[in-house]
């Protein structure tokens, strides 16, 4: 078994899109993702949205579609990923494939940021995707901050790498927020001007070693301070001084 091809996956998805053509239960379907722009590559997955009649049987439906996705086009399994009332049903193909299929309600079928391009029906008036709140992001970073000194302290290091993590992933969430690209699961992290990005890298501990994490950790500190002033410049301010102690007081080399 080897990994799906672009054609093996280009000639699924047509398959999927015309079952949902015959589908009397479907009154609409978009690609998402990748497709929706034009922009697929040889890693890109399926992603289709399908707008369910009001009549419908949800269950039913959902039943049908991954029947299909095993008995057609050998599915290993599938994981449901539920986004307020819209359930997304990710399968993983035998060839690696993913391919998620989304299931909607009439009244909610619609654009959600710019990755939507419409097969057929009819489709709501679009809405901008949402975006992290600069507050919660905030908070979250500095939680994650006390975790990461009180755990290199004590000497957990798995604890404090992973805290770091934690905590690099909310300051980057706020430069891409900044920045205009998307800030939800690093999806837009290389889209960043490039000086930010170099300074990304220096918030990668390089090793489990104290030295290390506490390079990484101030590092990260140093871009939440500055991604402060341009988010919340007085939340910034109240937080400046607390935050530089809880790095120095590591003797951070």
């Amino acid at each position: 078994m080897q990994m799906f091809t672009e054609q093996e996956r280009e000639h699924i998805r047509q398959e999927l899109v015309s079952a949902a053509e015959a589908d009397a239960r479907i009154i609409g379907a978009a690609h998402l993702g990748s497709a929706a722009l034009g922009r697929q590559d040889q890693w890109s997955d399926i992603d289709l949205a399908l707008c369910l009649a009001a009549d419908a049987d949800f269950n039913e439906v959902l039943a049908d579609w991954t029947h299909r996705m095993y008995s057609d086009h050998a599915a290993v399994t599938n994981h449901d990923v539920r986004r307020g009332t819209l359930l997304y049903r990710v399968f993983l193909l035998n060839s690696t494939l993913q391919v998620d299929l989304s299931f909607w309600q009439a009244t909610e079928f619609r654009a959600i940021g710019p990755k939507f391009s419409l097969i057929f029906g009819a489709a709501g008036e679009p809405i901008p995707a949402a975006q992290p709140d600069s507050t919660d992001v905030i908070g979250m970073a500095w939680l994650y901050a006390l975790h990461v000194r009180s755990s290199i302290a004590r000497g957990r290091r798995l604890q404090a790498e992973h805290m770091l993590s934690g905590m690099r992933d909310s300051v980057l969430a706020l430069a891409c927020k900044r920045h205009g690209v998307a800030a939800v699961q690093g999806r837009g992290l290389d889209d960043l001007p490039e000086e930010l990005r170099v300074q990304a890298a220096d918030c990668l501990a390089q090793s489990l070693e104290p030295v290390a994490l506490k390079r990484a950790f101030r590092a990260t500190t140093n871009i939440l301070l500055d991604e402060m002033r341009y988010a919340d410049a007085a939340l910034a301010a109240k937080l400046t001084a607390p935050l530089n102690i809880v790095v120095s007081c590591l003797d951070v080399d």
